[in-house]
């Protein structure tokens, strides 16, 4: 029996295979059909690869079909690669007698990387065509890519060993180091480096350190991108001056990643951040958006010149936004969005002034807060060092997210804990919470001090990174007086005798 189910297995199989004839296919006459037109790469810098872009090619026909050219119109010299159902072709340029199945579909990645040279002058586009046919007869689909020139800063590399620069300390007391370099004052491609220029964006590759003894300039206007696990540390005894010059709510100086394609534009943690280390004196922060970064700033132990920041924005952080680790910040108009655990870390005691200042988190973690104030370090052992928080005064700001509670005060005995809320708006339902009974937490859980709890400030779409506020906001005329910074952080005068919580005053939403 198991013979005969065999023997009539094999004979269906052959009756089958008899049936049906080998694929015929025919050249393409000139029927494909396209998911689109025109290929739109996004903005890329100069010689840096972009992302891969997908184009969809349709059979309606039929009829099984053999392009017979599918190709770059500028051939082996243009500057896009293809993949087309995962074949290289020639160089990702030409492919010859591609088949395509009736009523079948094929996809084409596509990729470009392109210098400034290669682009057209007047608008900076560099285009090519995707050529489908043969002969002259072709179907084609327009690409189009914008190349943007750049001051580049990136490490040197000799022997296949990147440049490094210091970056604290090993358990073993030897130096830490990171790849990048110190910036130069003559620089054969960039010129000065310790003053950044505003006619084209700056890329940096790894980190780009401030030597002691320098200060870092970089004006209203300036642009600087940084790629993967990049960023800027500034050494003992080294500046950093963000901001100078007249900034306008179109005109500031704007920090994030390398990726310019919309998909990045809120995507955290693609770059490290701003690393002031210890014994590093007399930073300004103005008129800075900062996005998307690990850490946006880290400061640590400058206690002896305070870090002044003023009228700057930072968003989607993938750790920290603002994370003080014994340091000294003044900050006042600080607009602080969504970070994957604070906002704002005030570690290791320090001293802190902030006001007018919105701090709010929606990170979708509920170990997440806005604002975390610590005087004590923690070993791997649950072992507590104390540090003193000689201040911490908060002053017309909001503090605000999406858990319960989103001011957390982590008291050591052995040091100061110094902290004021003064008319401050706070998210805080501490009810059934282990905290429910902290007498630290009083100055918000009684409203003290003009303080307010739980009133919505009903920003207009924080999912977008707007926090700005109307006159139906819980931090509507809400502030005091005596704490007023008179303009806020776009420049609008505020209320002098009754002015709005936080860092935007009252004014209807921007469309």
């Amino acid at each position: 029996m198991r013979t005969f189910l065999n023997l009539l297995f094999v004979g269906v199989l052959v009756s089958f295979s008899a049936c049906r004839s080998d694929f015929n296919f025919e050249p393409s006459v000139g029927d494909l059909a396209f998911s689109k037109d025109t290929v739109y790469l996004d903005t890329v810098f100069k010689n840096i690869g972009s992302s891969t872009y997908t184009l969809k090619v349709y059979n309606k026909s039929d009829k099984d079909i053999k392009i017979p050219t599918l190709q770059l119109e500028k051939g082996l010299s243009s500057k896009y690669r293809l993949m087309v159902d995962g074949m290289q072709g020639n160089n990702g340029k030409i492919f010859n007698n591609v088949e395509l199945l009736a009523k079948d579909s094929l996809f084409i990645f596509i990729e470009t990387t392109a210098d400034i040279t290669d682009v057209n002058p007047t608008d900076f586009l560099y285009t090519d065509k995707i050529q489908f046919g043969e002969g002259t007869n072709f179907q084609n689909v327009e690409l189009v890519t914008l190349i943007q020139d750049a001051y580049f800063i990136y490490p040197n590399r000799a022997n296949g060993i990147y440049e490094t620069i210091p970056v604290g300390y090993n358990p073993d007391n030897s130096v830490a180091t990171v790849r990048g370099r110190n910036l130069i004052n003559n620089h054969p491609d960039n010129g000065d480096e310790f003053t950044f220029k505003t006619d084209k964006p700056y890329v940096v590759y790894g980190f780009a350190g401030v030597p002691s003894g320098k200060i870092l300039t970089i004006p209203v206007g300036a642009k600087v991108n940084f790629h993967k696990d990049s960023g800027i540390i500034v050494q003992e005894n080294a500046t950093i001056n963000i901001g100078s010059g007249t900034a306008t709510a179109d005109n500031q100086v704007v920090f994030e990643g390398d990726r310019l394609e919309p998909f990045y534009s809120d995507v955290p943690g693609q770059w490290f951040g701003i690393y002031l280390r210890t014994g590093s004196k007399n930073h300004v922060i103005k008129h800075l958006i900062l996005k998307n970064a690990i850490v946006g700033l880290l400061v640590q132990q400058n206690l002896g010149t305070p870090l002044l920041i003023e009228n700057t924005q930072i968003y989607d952080c993938s750790n920290v936004s603002i994370y003080g680790v014994n340091a000294s910040i003044e900050g006042n108009n600080l607009v602080v969005n969504n970070a994957g655990q604070a906002t704002l870390a005030c570690t290791l005691g320090g001293n802190y002034n902030f006001k007018h200042c919105t701090f709010n988190n929606y990170w979708p973690s509920s170990k997440q807060a806005a604002v975390i104030l610590n005087n004590y370090a923690e070993d791997n052992n649950n072992v507590q060092t104390p540090f003193n928080l000689t201040e911490a005064t908060f002053s017309n700001c909001i503090i605000y997210g999406g858990n319960q509670v989103e001011l957390i005060l982590q008291k050591n005995e052995g040091g100061q804990f110094n902290y004021q809320f003064n008319n401050c708006l706070v998210k805080f339902y501490d009810s059934g919470t282990s905290i429910a009974s902290n007498p630290l937490y009083n100055p918000i859980r009684n409203e003290e001090n003009g303080n307010i709890k739980n009133k919505s400030p009903k920003f207009q779409d924080y999912n977008k990174n707007k926090l700005n506020i109307d006159d139906t906001s819980g931090a509507f005329e809400a502030g005091n007086p005596l704490y007023l910074v008179t303009k806020d952080v776009l420049g609008n005068d505020r209320n002098p005798n009754k002015p709005d919580i936080g860092a935007y005053a009252n004014k209807p939403f921007p469309q």
